[in-house]
């Protein structure tokens, strides 16, 4: 599948899953892109706003299977990977698979579920297969988890540790629909007799196995790829972070921004890609100290002053500019041309000094954590 076409049938799947879910386009995108990329999306949003309608209608519109597992602090690892029952008939024990044989899993309110529980989740995640009394077997190809967790109820409930949020590509919400949007929410309920909308499938599993091929062959321009890194590394010299992006999360932003172009139907990243795909990438990822925490600062406060103060590499005249990608839905002009290497651009950024009393508190604390 070329580039042109997975954007193509990429907007098939967000205007068919539009049909269901009162949602903005955006957010749409965004979660799409994490699939693109073969990662994982976490949902934090309050009851009713949509989490599960949407996991489930983009099974449905990807032509996927779905499974969905209810998080309560007495699910048990076997509950989710399943488990070996004897068979009085053959006098032998039989594996029975469980919820997590399918391509896309809702794991819904994850926070619920005690660690032992979701780490069995995460490890299936990173490995794409189960391990039960010995015995490996492979999840379904493609497999992605959509999981959700209740931001507002945190009495009884057991939060994520830091390095299993990693695992997890994505971190977004949906948010409170405008006006407009619930109203159209009634008006579509008042036209059908079913409490739950339905879409039709636009792909199937095979095509989605191809559309997630297509991000390998995207093209990245290097000064894009050492402003990706000074991304990241930026984070790790703020006085209000006490663990910064990883190379790890730098990685996924890379795969991120790459799955983003795919979508849009380009065949090279833009610095809008960057941008846009930065703050659900890196936020969950970024762990604040207690200064921070006592001043109400936010990880996306982090991710907001890093793009603001990495410099984003010089494209050439004539080239897409983010305004005018953005313009063009994220689809080049036909007039322009790809980024190309060219002199005294793109020169990489070395990490930030110590900045004085005046600029620390203009600029948010950034300074050298050697220095502190």
């Amino acid at each position: 599948m070329d580039h042109e076409t997975a954007g193509q049938r990429s907007e098939q799947v967000i205007g068919a899953i539009s049909e269901a879910v009162i949602a903005d386009r955006q957010f749409l995108r965004t979660t799409l892109t994490g699939i693109l990329a073969r990662g994982h999306v976490l949902l934090e949003d309050v009851p009713g706003t949509g989490k599960t309608l949407t996991a489930r209608s983009f099974a449905t519109a990807l032509g996927l299977s779905f499974q969905r597992i209810q998080f309560t602090p007495d699910l048990l690892p076997a509950d989710i990977t399943g488990s070996n029952i004897y068979n009085d008939a053959s006098g032998e024990f039989e594996f029975s698979r469980g919820p997590i044989f399918a391509n896309v899993v809702l794991a819904d309110e994850i926070n619920r579920a005690p660690p032992k529980t979701q780490a069995a989740l995460l490890e299936a995640m990173g490995e794409k297969q189960v391990t039960v009394d010995g015995e490996t077997y492979p999840l379904p190809d493609p497999f992605f988890v959509i999981a959700t967790q209740n931001p507002v109820e945190q009495e009884g409930t057991f939060g994520l540790p830091e390095a299993q949020r990693d695992r997890f590509m994505i971190k977004t919400s949906l948010g409170y629909p405008e006006a407009d949007g619930e109203r159209l929410l009634l008006d579509r309920r008042a036209d059908r007799s079913e409490r739950t909308p339905s879409i039709e499938a636009v792909l199937d599993a095979e095509q989605v196995r191809q559309l997630q091929q297509v991000p390998e062959h995207v093209d990245v321009d290097p000064r894009l790829r050492d402003y990706i890194i000074e991304l990241g590394r930026w984070t790790r010299f703020d006085d209000r972070v006490e663990v910064g992006i990883s190379p790890r999360g730098v990685q996924r932003l890379f795969e991120a921004s790459r799955a983003r172009a795919a979508v849009a139907g380009r065949d090279y990243v833009v610095p809008d890609d960057i941008k846009e795909m930065a703050h659900p990438v890196f936020a969950h990822r970024l762990v604040l100290n207690a200064d921070a925490s006592v001043r109400e600062i936010q990880p996306a406060d982090v991710i907001t002053d890093a793009l603001g103060n990495v410099a984003v590499p010089a494209v050439e005249e004539g080239q897409p500019k983010p305004t005018q990608a953005a313009a063009n839905g994220g689809a080049p002009d036909p007039n322009t041309r790809r980024p190309t290497d060219s002199t005294n651009s793109g020169q990489r950024q070395s990490p930030p000094s110590q900045p004085d009393s005046n600029d620390q508190s203009q600029h948010g604390g950034h300074s050298d954590r050697s220095n502190r």
